[in-house]
């Protein structure tokens, strides 16, 4: 059985849940509950308003990727780099978007749960930022030091 890769992904999810109390249903709370709040967000929400124009889709392709970075279930199967790519977005969009999840994130879920999440948000805040400058032919501030 540990050389079936399902068994081992299922292997992971179940240590990740028994460790944070994580499941697919507080990932879908947490995921609607902050785009409730993005989209009402003064530099979020426009930067959401002009792309997403069905919400419902949206809100599930978000929940799988959650579930795939959360609980390693390997839900999503998309590319976040592209569809960030070629937004108006920078460093204090970013910024923004880590306070507003971690705050979410405490707000709805137990403590080790949201720090769990929130240490995830930073690794993919980070990919993503350097991803874009990369594309822009920019040098990232950190890089340039």
């Amino acid at each position: 059985m540990l050389d079936d890769p399902q068994a081992r992904r299922a292997g992971v999810t179940a240590r990740i849940t028994a460790e944070t109390a994580i499941d697919e249903a507080m990932i879908e709370r947490l995921v609607y509950a902050f785009y409730d709040a993005a989209r009402d967000d003064a530099l979020l929400g426009p930067v959401f308003a002009s792309r997403i124009t069905n919400w419902d889709l949206h809100l599930g392709r978000m929940c799988a990727f959650w579930s795939s970075v959360a609980l390693k279930t390997g839900n999503y199967h998309g590319s976040p780099m592209r569809a960030h790519a070629t937004l108006p977005l920078d460093v204090v969009h970013f910024k923004n978007w880590l306070a507003l999840w971690a705050r979410t994130a405490e707000a709805m879920c137990p403590p080790v749960a949201a720090q769990h999440f929130i240490e995830i948000s930073k690794r993919i805040a980070e990919s993503l930022l350097l991803g874009i400058a990369v594309q822009k032919g920019e040098l990232p501030q950190a890089m340039a030091r």
